[in-house]
């Protein structure tokens, strides 16, 4: 670019860093969407959850502007090298927190659902999934911002430890409806509420790979690390109404 004039240089990186900004404010927005889902389940909070539905809408309008934003910047500037992994990355990363929101807003319609049935034990599990869950999401932002690879790549290590969490809860809440089946209903809830939490770990994962990308120009080698066994596990119920015997893998 050393014939262009400085003032379309000046403006294109102003175009570049607003696609970022629009990116960090995408993420924050998402990360609060789904501390507001869990706080709505655990307080038993049917109009917060509503409202985190409602508010869902706010993420999806931020990625149509990037989108458009984006596909002009392409379309006018046709950036090479560095500059076309940020737009590029600006387009993966957006759809990724698009989906995030989207698994945080069907976190809280269960919620919704959850309200209406009596209390069951494993809901006290899941906080502490989200927590781990948005420390991800808020540690990938960091990254992002920082464009700093190494962090990417931590936080892709971390997926497996959302992986384990899930698999264990899927085994505790299978075990909860076989005792008692007057808890398959709020357990069938929060199977899906854990499952939609591991998507949103997924999904930071993808983003961190991204980062990575934008960052190095080169993708992350092999295999992603997963913990998530629940395609496998076997809860059988004991015979004579005792406790369900331990784990078969198939």
């Amino acid at each position: 670019m050393t014939n262009t004039p400085h003032h379309i240089v000046r403006s294109f990186d102003e175009e570049l860093r607003g696609l970022s900004e629009i990116i960090v404010r995408m993420g924050g927005m998402a990360e609060a969407q789904l501390a507001a889902a869990i706080d709505a389940l655990v307080k038993r909070d049917a109009d917060m959850a509503a409202r985190v539905v409602q508010q869902d809408a706010a993420i999806d309008a931020l990625e149509e502007r990037l989108d458009h934003d984006a596909i002009r910047l392409l379309a006018l500037r046709q950036p090479l090298a560095d500059d076309l992994r940020e737009v590029i990355a600006a387009l993966k990363i957006s759809s990724d927190l698009e989906r995030i929101g989207d698994y945080a807003a069907n976190v809280a319609k269960r919620a919704i659902a959850i309200c209406q049935t009596p209390p069951i034990e494993p809901v006290r599990a899941i906080p502490r999934m989200g927590r781990l869950v948005q420390a991800i999401i808020k540690d990938t932002l960091d990254a992002y911002v920082a464009r700093d690879a190494d962090r990417a790549i931590d936080v892709w290590h971390r997926d497996e430890e959302v992986d384990e969490m899930y698999t264990a809860l899927f085994r505790e809440l299978l075990t909860y409806m076989m005792e008692d089946p007057r808890n398959i209903t709020a357990g069938t809830h929060l199977l899906f509420i854990a499952k939609n939490i591991e998507r949103i770990g997924d999904h930071a994962t993808n983003i961190a790979e991204t980062i990575h990308y934008l960052v190095t120009g080169r993708r992350l080698e092999g295999g992603r690390p997963k913990g998530d066994t629940s395609s496998f596990e076997v809860v059988r119920p004991a015979p004579q109404g005792g406790a369900p015997e331990g784990n078969d893998k198939a």
